[in-house]
């Protein structure tokens, strides 16, 4: 569990007791590229934490492969509606390359909350920096240019540039390949 105690790190207050419970209900496991972490039309069972690797979540409507988010090494990630409601997911989550991964069932993370509360405070955080980026892509999406939120990308997330194809960047921008293809020529 040593590559797992990166994670720890970001929660300083955290009681070596409750890192070692959470820890106890961890699943390391790898996959190759195009793994399906999560399908839509299934409830989310578990929360992911990709130690090292890479993963997008994204929707398919209209026969369309719309890509909403984009999870790099020492992040975690979830069909997070489905995982807090109970209910059928409406994304899917593959990695998109091969990945080290490690995964605490629902179920597990409910059992940590009730054994030790602090873990709650932890939960709490990564619920807040999911929501944030929420936002901020939003915003993102709506009140910038094509080309700033593609340079915004490369300055912020540049390992998304090398990770991801053209078309999910593309999509994860909400333009057309072409528009991209454009922006990329002339910087």
């Amino acid at each position: 569990m040593e590559n797992f105690s990166s994670l720890f790190s970001k929660f300083p207050t955290t009681s070596d007791k409750a890192k070692a419970a959470f820890a106890n209900h961890l699943e390391e496991f790898e996959v190759e590229k195009g793994f399906l972490l999560e399908k839509e039309g299934q409830v989310s069972k578990y929360l992911y934490f990709v130690a090292k690797g890479s993963a997008r979540s994204y929707y398919i409507r209209d026969n369309r492969d719309i890509t909403v988010s984009f999870t790099l090494d020492e992040e975690f990630v979830t069909a997070m509606h489905s995982f807090i409601t109970r209910k059928p997911s409406y994304e899917n989550i593959e990695t998109m390359e091969k990945s080290k991964v490690f995964k605490i069932s629902y179920e597990g993370l409910q059992s940590c909350f009730i054994d030790f509360p602090e873990l709650e405070r932890a939960y709490r955080m990564i619920l807040e920096q999911y929501y944030i980026v929420l936002e901020e892509h939003q915003i993102f999406n709506k009140f910038k240019t094509a080309r700033e939120r593609y340079l915004e990308l490369m300055q912020y997330r540049p390992k998304v540039i090398h990770k991801a194809s053209v078309g999910q960047i593309a999509s994860f921008l909400d333009m057309t390949i072409e528009t991209l293809s454009r922006i990329r020529a002339r910087i």
